[in-house]
């Protein structure tokens, strides 16, 4: 968790499986995401700045508020990353050391299991509340700020949107169909706290979400994801969005076989990475903003 913020902005991929699947949701919010890498890039990117000694007081203004563990930088980037890798844990390790930047889907079918509907769900939750949480650390407010969280939404753009429409689309449509919200809600209703806790994308990232234990958590997580259903149904609808289209672009930048679609879910699990992908880019953001209006 300790590695500097500019290195983790340096290391982000310029290609390989996220950055693909990624670039195949600009249908859905054409032009928004930018590939910004590189941490004095993406710098000049974000304040138009020519002046190399300026760039250079703004990166260090930058990194400085991140190191200061009273800001909620490095925990909101610890749990980009940990629900990445919990998410991810389902599938096989076998799996991702055979990725590299040509992506043959059919290779690694005799290696994965879909995971059940129900994990899947309860998944899709965990990720969204992780996004609210995260949300609130970056930000200075109360972890449990449900409100600020959906006021906020409606301004969401960039690297943020992307990440929710990455949701919305990799976790939520391709893996359990239209009535995902549906599923995600009745699934997380009926859900007992020993269920929850024996979920392993819970129970990566359990230590942050608000609740003071298991029962807390998951009335927390209930309400979170019933808040945010209309924004997730709206956001489906006025884009016209299906699992078809969906998986239709995605095949336009990774090898994918239509007959092997219950395989697809698992396969995004643990290839792609875009919370952590995008996460690195809007903490950069954040921190580059405000590390401006500080000079």
């Amino acid at each position: 968790m300790n590695k500097p913020i500019f290195r983790r902005v340096d290391e982000l991929p310029t290609g390989g499986v996220t950055v693909m699947a990624l670039r195949s949701l600009d249908f859905v919010i054409p032009g928004q995401w930018q590939n910004l890498t590189g941490f004095t890039n993406t710098v000049r990117a974000v304040t138009g700045e020519t002046d190399e000694g300026l760039i250079q007081q703004i990166g260090d203004r930058a990194v400085h508020l991140y190191n200061d563990e009273s800001q909620g930088y490095q925990r909101a980037m610890w749990l980009y990353e940990t629900v990445d890798n919990a998410s991810g844990m389902l599938g096989t390790a076998a799996m991702a050391n055979k990725i590299g930047q040509d992506i043959s889907f059919l290779g690694f079918l005799g290696n994965l299991t879909p995971k059940p509907e129900k994990a899947q769900s309860i998944d899709l939750c965990v990720k969204l509340v992780v996004e609210l949480v995260a949300f609130c650390q970056i930000n200075g407010i109360p972890g449990d700020s449900i409100g600020d969280f959906l006021a906020s939404l409606g301004d969401y753009s960039g690297e943020s949107l992307m990440r929710m429409a990455a949701l919305v689309c990799f976790d939520g449509l391709i893996p359990l169909g239209p009535d995902f919200i549906l599923k995600g809600l009745s699934t997380v209703q009926g859900l007992t706290p020993k269920e929850l806790e024996q979920n392993p994308t819970f129970k990566g990232v359990s230590s942050l979400i608000p609740g003071g234990g298991p029962a807390g958590q998951l009335g927390f997580i209930t309400q979170s994801f019933d808040s945010v259903k209309g924004w997730m149904s709206d956001f489906v609808s006025s884009r016209n969005l299906t699992p078809e289209t969906v998986v239709n672009n995605l095949q336009q930048f990774v090898e994918i076989s239509k007959d092997k679609l219950d395989y697809l879910g698992a396969f995004m699990d643990i290839a792609v990475k875009y919370y952590s992908h995008t996460g690195a880019q809007t903490l950069a953001r954040r921190l580059i903003e405000r590390a401006v209006a500080e000079i």
